[in-house]
């Protein structure tokens, strides 16, 4: 895997309900080298802190593959890397070969996969219609965000060099498709309780949905 694009975004007003609001999902590519901070990208705009940045969503990365599919459903569109958000545009990036726990060095840093992204009514902003939500869902390659375990400079043309492959399986895309799943697989489900490179709170409602269901 290798990065082609980094991307980074200023703040953007945007009426939604007839309210103003700000976003940073507009970003596009920059020739400068990205700093990965613990909790963002250095000169990033992370508006929604709830939802976004943090720990568990310091960096998010979109596999470069994926552009094809949805330029070909959105052709009006003015298309450029950072689309999706993403902070980092990757080639090779297969979210179905994805551990989530799977270490990498990236440049300077090194990263932690942490989890898929969900997508909320921002990128239907972006895109100028909320159809691509469940698009997006239903298409299956979310992206994955990182925990970044060490901090550092990376830049175009970076390769992404697997140092630790996690012992637990779930894979990125495994862990996406569950957490749509109206009726959960329970094989998946404890493999997720049970990775630690997930967010607590996420680990905990599978743990809940286990008790619910009387398992």
């Amino acid at each position: 895997m290798k990065i082609i694009s980094t991307n980074i975004g200023n703040p953007t007003t945007f009426l939604w309900n007839g309210k103003e609001e700000r976003t940073g999902i507009y970003k596009y590519p920059t020739q400068e080298p990205l700093f990965l901070g613990k909790t963002d990208v250095k000169d990033d705009t992370v508006v929604d802190r709830k939802h976004h940045g943090g720990e568990h969503k310091a960096c998010y990365l979109f596999s470069s593959a994926q552009y094809p599919y949805w330029k070909s459903k959105y052709p009006h569109l003015e298309w450029d890397w950072g689309m999706f958000g993403e902070n980092l545009t990757i080639e090779g990036l297969n979210e179905s070969q994805l551990r989530i726990g799977d270490i990498y060095k990236i440049g300077a840093s090194l990263v932690q996969v942490s989890q898929p992204r969900e997508p909320c009514y921002k990128l239907g902003v972006r895109f100028g219609t909320q159809d691509i939500i469940k698009q997006y869902i239903d298409h299956c390659h979310p992206g994955t965000y990182v925990r970044i375990l060490i901090e550092g400079n990376v830049n175009k043309g970076d390769i992404l060099e697997l140092t630790e492959q996690s012992k637990n399986p779930l894979t990125v895309q495994q862990f996406y498709k569950l957490l749509y799943a109206k009726e959960k697989n329970v094989d998946l489900v404890n493999l997720a309780i049970d990775n630690t490179a997930l967010p607590d709170y996420k680990r905990e409602r599978l743990k809940q949905y286990l008790k619910d269901k009387g398992n």
